[in-house]
């Protein structure tokens, strides 16, 4: 380590950013006075977690941003690990939010819809739900259950007539009859119910109605409300009961296996078990060579208590990125371990706008909840499971480390007409579907020139907001290769930098017998023979990103060809052709449109959708 003089950072609240050699950012942290908290990096090696003495042994220089306060510092520790990635920092790799149910109380006919955000509007969320399937699946149980209406405010408001939702007997239909406002929210007051755990209560209520009903020789709606019963009963034996006394708690697990660190959450809601979610991040040992991960084993399986503090900021930093804004953040959160932050309890009593509590696991109750998610955590799948990197890696493409972060590109286009790159990532083994792009360029139509493509890919890749690959895979030979090496030399970045310029580049091409893989300043391809896990694994990622790119293209030009057959109607301009285009796909389909079908789109209403039939009824007659 190059020699770091502490003394350098002053006694103010900021963030501290740890960089190797090359000047990459490898650890971020936040501190309340940063004197103190980078000098506590300098004791003696015996008195450092293992993960630190690595980092240590890594890190070139350090830098430091002063912060007027804490909670700035623990604002700006979360966006620079979001935006860097630095190796030696845990961090969220699949930070997407979770799906949520939401009741407009506001409107005099609410619906319940799903949606990941959390807005404080004064509507009520039931939730999270970590599969989009389960949610859906839910969903269906509730639209059987209640009949509340299930169609958007656009279509609402436009309605003429019932839609098939009333003939099932699942809506009242308040959108077109004079429904009693009184009624509609007995269904809705039903679901708040349901959807709160107290089904109990619920089955109660409606035993009673099903029984006043009977008596008044409405035996209809009696056998009606007998059927509710039963779905109800149906539904709620497939629910787990954690805290008979209800509530709503989030429990963090965390827990250490031999290949790395693995962490889950269970959402308990109402008092039942709703769902759960685990995460799992490779050692820093692990990456950095076989000689450390065998140095560190012993002090990992011993759970020695320098571990604590580093266990703390684990949990901070993952508290920080998990419960964002828009996530439903319950009133307690459970914890291995005591944090006492009062700057990250405000934090996130901010976000839920009501105080947070965040508890260690102390009482048999708690206990009982943290064991819950330390299970989910062992059992979850490791994050590595979409490609699994090699462990030969590094050795057999001449690298200098494993890399976390690798970028595939494929240049392609038809007969020379959109000449595009593709681009797909892969992090820590797990392919980052949200960050795939698809970069086109149209000054270089009807050339079918893919070195110019890939040149040009580098440069806007260059100045690109996402953190530069520690590896990029070409789809190609020598020349694709020294075409891109060229590039990425002379590629600037916004801050006049050259990001792309330390990126282990790395080529496939199709070969005889198996494929040929290129490192620059190498004349001859590396020797890799056919079903060697190196090898299978970078045809892994080539092949994903051909599917992509192809699969992009195909639907750029469908969509380009069905636009311009419909732009040429009488009624349709650009902007309702792309409408038609998203939501049904198909001129087939769209000639078969009813009025009903065009009203339910958003912003269509009655003469809108009169005068797009009536352009697509013209070019039925001339078809024919």
């Amino acid at each position: 380590m190059t020699e770091i003089d502490p003394s350098i950072c002053p006694h103010s609240p900021g963030v501290y950013l740890f960089k190797d050699r090359r000047g990459r950012i490898i650890y971020v942290g936040k501190a309340r006075d940063l004197r103190k908290r980078v000098g506590s990096y300098f004791r003696s090696a015996d008195q450092l977690p293992q993960k630190t003495r690595v980092m240590l042994q890594h890190a070139g220089s350090l830098d430091y941003v002063l912060t007027g306060t804490e909670k700035e510092a623990l604002l700006l520790e979360s966006s620079l690990i979001k935006k860097h990635k630095p190796r030696y920092n845990v961090i969220l790799r699949d930070d997407k939010s979770y799906i949520l149910f939401r009741l407009d109380v506001h409107s005099t006919y609410p619906r319940l819809q799903l949606t990941r955000s959390v807005h404080r509007d004064g509507s009520k969320y039931f939730g999270p739900f970590t599969s989009a399937n389960a949610a859906r699946q839910t969903l269906k149980a509730v639209n059987r259950l209640f009949p509340i209406r299930k169609c958007r405010d656009s279509v609402f408001r436009n309605r003429t007539r019932p839609c098939l939702q009333y003939s099932m007997g699942r809506c009242l239909a308040p959108c077109v009859k004079d429904v009693p406002v009184q009624d509609y929210w007995r269904n809705i007051r039903r679901l708040e119910l349901f959807l709160s755990g107290r089904s109990s209560e619920l089955l109660k209520t409606l035993r009673k109605e099903m029984e006043s009903a009977s008596q008044d020789l409405d035996f209809e709606r009696a056998a009606s409300l007998r059927d509710q019963i039963r779905a109800v009963e149906a539904t709620v034996e497939k629910q787990s009961v954690i805290l008979p006394q209800g509530g709503d708690v989030d429990a963090v697990g965390l827990t250490r296996t031999r290949y790395g660190l693995a962490l889950g959450v269970v959402f308990i809601r109402r008092g039942s078990l709703l769902d759960g979610r685990s995460f799992y991040w490779e050692s820093a040992e692990s990456v950095n060579g076989e000689e450390e991960a065998q140095e560190g084993a012993a002090e990992e399986e011993s759970g020695d208590s320098r571990d604590l503090e580093q266990d703390r900021d684990i949990l901070r930093t993952f508290l920080t990125q998990f419960y964002t804004a828009n996530s439903y953040i319950p009133e307690e959160i459970v914890l291995p371990l005591a944090v006492r932050d009062t700057v990250l309890e405000d934090l996130l009593a901010e976000r839920r706008g009501g105080p947070v509590a965040l508890r260690a696991a102390d009482s048999d109750r708690d206990k009982r909840l943290l064991d819950l998610a330390e299970k989910n955590a062992r059992q979850g799948k490791p994050e590595l499971a979409d490609s699994p990197v090699p462990s030969s890696l590094a050795a057999s493409l001449k690298l200098q480390y494993v890399p976390k972060r690798i970028e595939a590109i494929d240049a392609s286009h038809l007969a020379g007409q959109g000449p595009v790159v593709g681009q797909v990532v892969l992090e820590e083994g797990r392919f980052k579907k949200d960050e795939y792009r698809q970069y086109k360029f149209q000054e270089l139509e009807g050339s079918a020139d893919d070195y110019a493509a890939l040149a040009g890919w580098v440069r806007r890749r260059a100045r690109s907001d996402q953190p530069a690959p520690e590896m990029l895979l070409i789809d190609g030979g020598k020349g694709q290769l020294a075409v891109v090496e060229r590039a990425a030399g002379e590629a600037e970045g916004r801050d006049g930098s050259l990001p792309l310029r330390d990126t282990a580049l790395v080529a496939l091409s199709k070969g005889e017998e198996t494929d040929l893989v290129f490192r620059p300043g190498r004349k001859n391809p590396l020797n890799l023979k056919k079903g060697d896990p190196v090898l299978l694994f970078l045809q892994n990622i080539r092949d994903n990103a051909h599917r992509f790119v192809l699969s992009r293209q195909k639907q750029s030009r469908k969509r380009e060809t069905l636009q311009s057959e419909l732009e040429g109607l009488p009624g349709i301009g650009q902007k309702t052709a792309r409408q038609l285009w998203d939501h049904f796909g198909s001129m087939e389909r769209i000639r078969e449109l009813t009025r009903e079908d065009l009203e339910a789109l958003p912003g269509f209403g009655p003469k809108r959708a009169e005068k797009v039939l009536e352009g697509i009824r013209g070019q039925k007659t001339e078809d024919r």
